[in-house]
């Protein structure tokens, strides 16, 4: 295991990170990374606690001089997703994360390597445990659970904390600040099959969607990459219409806010129509790979012969569910007016999974606009009753509405410009960043969100631009000297 970011630049920030990429973190799985951080800030002296969320707040007093300062919060949240190719050996909650200084970035081998937000994490850290650095109070704030269902943020009680700004170090591309973001909704829909015997004559193939680059539900939907949830469907769509075709299992996606990468389902063809499925089916992955070689050069779709099944989906709950699938939307619904390249309104059709007589089917919805969030859950609601099956939405958190006369912003984009010679752009995200839920507890905080460049979060691919990490810390540093007197 390589310790070469030991050596990068800006060293606090990086020795925080490498010994954060040590200690296991997956979502719901924080405990490590909880003990972890909570003895941190014991062992530095400072005031410690972790609230009944899994939430860890240190406070650290001002140094001399900087005590009329108006209070600022650091949040960055404690998990990581935990995505790896499917030929890695890894266990996200055991296994360290196997850092590598590629070029200009840093990566993981095979797996996310847990930036996004490890990058905020450690740079709080190394503000805890300066000796030399201006700053009025400081108040950390490492929140659990953000990745599956924001629950640090949701359940942190008003009161807490006496800060009057909150810098969230969450974003993913250094240069800008976000002033907003998008709400979110989870959709849970299930079908319930009956299994049947598998009829005579029979042969049975595994069905593999592979290579796909994944990513960021909400930061890149845009990108048009393929979805291997919505690409299986279509081959099994046609299989079963032209070829009859039955399903026995399907499991597609891991992550509700991941951009499906794999899909895999195990199905029956009568004997008689095999090579003829076959055929067809070498002709539908040229298109579709036609279609998507420009996002998606290693897209691979593949048929191997396998064991038959014992059962297989009953055929009117499987026509029922290939409709409701392709139906169901998938990727950018809206671009906002309001902010050029932004995206309003999206869907991720993010996990398709059969087992045990029921199909799970997980979305996340995301939007800027509230109404225009209940709007796509009717509809996806819509198409799935149509299909018999239940639908629940539930996990709704608020997006976090833009203030362009932030005085923490026009403060920032001062620095800024002093610093590096330039004005950042003013942006908002199309994820789900705390800043809404936390405002909501807090409504007189003023709040702002940056970050390092990330690339690819919430997959194998994710990686973190070194440059941009030291730009980061010094911007954050020159702030925090420069916060405005209460």
């Amino acid at each position: 295991m390589s310790n070469d970011i030991l050596k990068l630049n800006p060293q606090a920030l990086w020795k925080n990170f490498h010994s954060l990429t040590q200690i296991p973190r997956p979502s719901k799985k924080e405990e490590k990374i909880r003990d972890f951080v909570y003895n941190f800030g014991k062992n530095l002296g400072l005031e410690t606690i972790v609230d009944e969320v899994g939430n860890v707040i240190i406070r650290k007093p001002a140094t001399p001089g900087m005590e009329n300062r108006k209070g600022v919060v650091l949040q960055g949240h404690l998990d990581m997703v935990p995505q790896k190719n499917s030929d890695k050996v890894h266990n996200f909650e055991t296994d360290p994360i196997e850092t590598i200084v590629d070029g200009e970035w840093v990566r993981a081998n095979g797996t996310t390597l847990g930036a996004d937000n490890g990058m905020g994490v450690a740079a709080a850290m190394a503000v805890l445990e300066s000796k030399d650095m201006p700053h009025g109070p400081i108040e950390a704030l490492f929140t659990s659970d953000e990745e599956t269902g924001m629950t640090g943020a949701t359940g942190l009680k008003p009161g807490v904390l006496k800060g009057d700004i909150l810098i969230n170090m969450d974003s993913e591309d250094e240069g800008e600040l976000y002033i907003g973001c998008a709400g979110g909704t989870n959709g849970n829909i299930t079908f319930s099959y009956n299994e049947q015997p598998v009829p005579a004559s029979f042969s049975a193939f595994k069905l593999n969607v592979t290579g796909l680059k994944g990513g960021h539900s909400g930061v890149d939907i845009h990108l048009g990459r393929g979805n291997a949830n919505k690409i299986m469907n279509r081959i099994l769509y046609h299989g079963h219409a032209k070829h009859g075709l039955l399903l026995a299992s399907v499991d597609g996606g891991s992550l509700r806010n991941a951009i499906p990468r794999e899909s895999f389902a195990h199905v029956v063809v009568p004997t008689a129509n095999v090579q003829k499925f076959l055929d067809c089916l070498a002709k539908r992955t040229d298109k579709i790979k036609n279609e998507l070689s420009a996002v998606e050069p290693t897209l691979k779709i593949e048929a191997v012969p396998a064991d038959l099944p014992s059962t297989v989906i009953d055929e009117p709950t499987f026509v029922k569910f290939l409709n409701a699938i392709y139906a169901c939307p998938n990727g950018v619904m809206r671009m906002s007016n309001e902010m050029a390249g932004l995206v309003e309104t999206s869907n991720n059709l993010a996990i398709v999974k059969s087992e045990n007589g029921t199909i799970i089917v997980r979305n996340l919805l995301r939007s800027s606009v509230d109404s225009a969030k209940d709007d796509l859950e009717i509809m996806i609601q819509s198409i799935f009753d149509l299909a018999g099956a239940v639908s629940v939405f539930d996990g709704s958190y608020p997006g976090w509405k833009p203030n362009p006369d932030s005085p923490i912003l026009k403060t920032m984009q001062e620095i800024y410009n002093t610093r590096f010679g330039n004005i950042p752009d003013i942006k908002a995200i199309h994820a789900g960043l705390e800043c809404g839920i936390l405002g909501g507890a807090y409504p007189n905080w003023d709040m702002i969100s940056f970050g390092p460049t990330i690339r690819f979060p919430h997959s194998p691919d994710e990686k973190v631009n070194i440059a941009t990490v030291q730009k980061f810390w010094d911007f954050l540093v020159e702030t925090l000297k420069h916060i405005p007197v209460k």
